[in-house]
């Protein structure tokens, strides 16, 4: 009997491959043998070194690919890289081209690369995502913060609770082309552009509401404080705010991110980093941060919103 085989993408430039490194190896040591893996990592190219890095973690029943999403960018790179901020690079919009790229797909997960898995990747797979477009889980950083929350009412036209974290996606690879998803977002993009501050996040946000599937906390728990959570019900740990366990000492989880680390091939590396984020590095991070909450304000506040621009009905004749 022929195993099914679940996609999963993954995003990353060489800078990350450490970190990616330390999220498959916890992804397949909890893995489900009762399927096949085709991991797939989208990159703007990657040094052979990184490359088989990387493609130690093949086995039986386990497939690692790399995709250059370079020429299916090339005449919107300019478009992509304008609404830029901090570390982001335009990876970060490469999962919206995966319906398009991988069309024998009808569905995929897609993972950031500063996550570990502590559960079966499948049990999220096997979600019914009938007459959704994603699954995923609602995010705690804008839920967390008042000015964040305005921002996805104001500028998505969303409520805070329902506005999702696109860093780890189940995605309905059919519906999204059905949808014509990528083709909406490449319409907004050349037409507006819109001034966000998660450029992904928000366009995904926007495109695919009424169609999300809100997945339990568990399956994107940020490392953030929450009284009501309970531990017993944790899948995935997803370290996406400044706050990173190799950079930082008083990280929520930061003890699961280490025992994955060690059993990756990436662990004397990323060690290493303990210790050489100084002082200015910090400095930074609080910077972006009232940065980033400065920057909400103002567009919420503005008329160039999604909300403002894009009525319920402007995608009717595409």
């Amino acid at each position: 009997m022929n195993k099914e085989t679940i996609p999963i993408f993954f995003a990353s430039d060489d800078n990350y491959i450490p970190f990616l490194s330390v999220a498959i190896s916890s992804l397949l040591e909890h893995a489900n043998k009762d399927y096949n893996y085709d991991i797939i990592v989208l990159t703007s190219g990657l040094k052979d070194e990184n490359i088989k890095k990387v493609k130690v973690y093949e086995r039986e029943g386990v497939n690692i690919k790399f995709e250059d999403v370079r020429p299916k960018v090339k005449d919107i790179v300019d478009d992509l890289s304008l609404r830029l901020r901090d570390y982001y690079s335009v990876s970060i919009y490469y999962r919206l081209f995966i319906p398009s790229l991988y069309p024998e797909y009808k569905k995929a997960i897609y993972l950031d690369a500063d996550i570990v898995l502590v559960d079966d990747i499948s049990k999220m797979y096997n979600e019914d995502l009938s007459g959704y477009l994603v699954a995923s889980v609602t995010d705690d950083v804008v839920n967390g913060h008042e000015a964040f929350r305005e921002y996805s009412q104001e500028m998505i036209g969303i409520s805070p609770e329902k506005y999702f974290n696109s860093g780890v996606l189940l995605m309905n690879l059919e519906e999204f082309r059905d949808e014509k998803i990528e083709e909406k977002f490449l319409h907004l993009l050349s037409k507006y552009n819109f001034d966000v501050i998660c450029p992904d996040q928000d366009y995904l946000n926007f495109l695919c509401k009424g169609k999300v599937k809100y997945l339990d906390k568990g399956w994107d728990r940020m490392p953030l404080p929450d009284e009501k959570f309970n531990d017993d019900n944790l899948h995935l740990i997803h370290y996406n705010n400044f706050h990173k366990p190799w950079n930082y000492d008083d990280v929520l989880y930061s003890d699961i991110y280490w025992n994955c680390a060690k059993k990756s091939n990436s662990y004397d590396e990323i060690i290493s980093l303990k210790g050489k984020y100084t002082q200015d590095d910090v400095r930074k991070d609080d910077e972006g941060f009232v940065n980033l909450v400065n920057q909400s304000k103002r567009i919420s506040a503005s008329d160039f919103t999604f909300k403002d621009k894009i009525s319920d009905d402007y995608f009717k004749f595409m």
